[in-house]
């Protein structure tokens, strides 16, 4: 396993954790749904709008360098919302073939892939792929979103369908002061640690892939 920021490219977004915190309660149940109000209602209950906008094309190059990907290699997005990444993949490494699971109907009703073939509705935690069916597979800020015991099963899936590549970023925090910020802001994440805690996780789910962490400042 390697630490590394595979998303050190994506731009960083702007939240009001004020805000945020007041009504955090009221609006987990709705965001929990990933459904409109998640992606595309108010700030308050998730993404306050989840608009392409190419943010993902230097990421996708980050990697595609990364794994050395070719035209025939297949690559897994779990957790692919409306397929922004899917899109950006095949653009800047044509020929691969990127399949997208996502567990909201909302979001793959309203995915920017092309063809309905590359989406699948389901959990992290059972993947519907055989053993070693992908070169690559990719989860940003997804598996956290599972009660444990899951949340370490959604690891040993990736493992299993993708042992030779495997990219998974989750929420943590590193300080106490973080950790309240993180507190005050998630709406979705069932699971969390520090970054020593994830990776004790990811031991134990076998995981050899890289890792990073998404954190709230």
């Amino acid at each position: 396993m390697a630490e590394i920021n595979l998303l050190q490219l994506y731009p960083k977004s702007k939240r009001d954790i004020q805000a945020r915190s007041a009504e955090q309660v009221l609006r987990r149940d709705i965001a929990m749904k990933f459904g409109r109000e998640y992606f595309d209602g108010d700030r308050s209950e998730g993404y306050g709008g989840y608009r392409y906008d190419r943010r993902w094309l230097p990421v996708a190059r980050t990697f595609a360098e990364h794994w050395s990907l070719r035209s025939g290699d297949r690559v897994l997005d779990i957790g692919c919302a409306k397929g922004f990444l899917i899109k950006d993949l095949m653009a800047v490494c044509p020929g691969v073939e990127v399949i997208g699971l996502d567990i909201s109907e909302y979001a793959l009703r309203n995915s920017v892939a092309e063809g309905s073939n590359r989406l699948v509705l389901g959990s992290a935690a059972y993947l519907p792929f055989q053993n070693n069916s992908f070169r690559a597979a990719i989860s940003v800020n997804t598996i956290h979103n599972l009660e444990r015991s899951l949340c370490v099963q959604a690891v040993r899936e990736m493992q299993r369908v993708a042992p030779n590549g495997g990219y998974i970023q989750v929420d943590s925090y590193r300080s106490f002061k973080e950790r309240e910020i993180f507190l005050s802001w998630v709406l979705t994440a069932k699971t969390h640690y520090d970054p020593a805690g994830w990776k004790e996780l990811f031991a134990e789910a076998g995981y050899t892939g890289d890792y990073y962490w998404t954190i709230i400042e």
